[in-house]
């Protein structure tokens, strides 16, 4: 990120906070969250916000790996195009219908909500996978075949850490859609914050509707900075000085 950028980005945000505590006063939010019989709800709510979310990532951060990766063997590459376009699937289906057939089929609870955010958060990872992996250049992977490294320990020191920029881009694009999406799964029964937002709206409620738009948002902002702090971790600083 560069200067100007991070500059951009933080005045940014100091304005949306100005912005969301000018409406959180006028809204009546401050009164609703001071309430000793709300704060409870809205804290279980979160609870369950942030379940969803980590049940739904768990599997399909493993779904999406595993399939980037074995697309990018040599046996299975040419079948990478159709792959894709299966795991795309779930996103070209808007995320409303996608939880409207796993509830027909799973009926309501979190057991379709899971499925249905996990369907969804699947393709940026298969896709980062994919073209990070690919995009490693072939010279460091012949030259560590010449090395008489087998293609398993090619795979864990060659190539992923190669393309885990790009891996945890995808990871962090689904991660965010996930938090965002996952406010869906009330309609299913699910819970989440979801109950707020779709309860504030239907009663024309703005402080209700606030109250699980906020923390959904602040949750989103989080995950993006947790990603970031992730990088410092998984990718090598080589990497991170020379993105090219």
């Amino acid at each position: 990120m560069t200067r100007l950028t991070a500059k951009i980005y933080r005045l940014s945000l100091a304005g949306l906070l100005i912005l969301s505590g000018v409406m959180a006063e006028r809204s009546g939010l401050v009164g609703y969250l001071a309430d000793p019989y709300e704060y409870p709800l809205l804290v279980r709510l979160f609870g369950q916000h942030l379940y969803l979310v980590a049940l739904s990532m768990a599997p399909a951060t493993l779904i999406g790996l595993t399939a980037g990766i074995l697309l990018t063997r040599p046996a299975l590459n040419r079948y990478a195009g159709p792959g894709m376009y299966v795991l795309g699937l779930g996103q070209t289906i808007p995320s409303l219908a996608v939880l409207a057939l796993a509830m027909s089929f799973m009926g309501i609870g979190l057991l379709p909500a899971v499925f249905a955010l996990t369907i969804y958060s699947v393709l940026p990872l298969a896709r980062n996978t994919l073209a990070g992996i690919s995009s490693v250049p072939r010279p460091l992977i012949e030259a560590a075949r010449g090395m008489g490294m087998p293609p398993l320990r090619i795979l864990f020191e060659v190539e992923l850490p190669n393309a885990m920029p790009v891996i945890l881009t995808g990871f962090r694009v689904a991660l965010i859609v996930n938090i965002g999406t996952a406010a869906l799964a009330f309609l299913i029964g699910a819970g989440g914050l979801g109950d707020l937002i779709f309860t504030g709206i239907s009663l024309m409620a703005p402080h209700k509707l606030l109250a699980g738009a906020i923390p959904v948002t602040l949750m989103a902002l989080a995950a993006d900075a947790g990603c970031e702090m992730l990088g410092l971790f998984l990718i090598s600083k080589g990497l991170r000085l020379n993105p090219d």
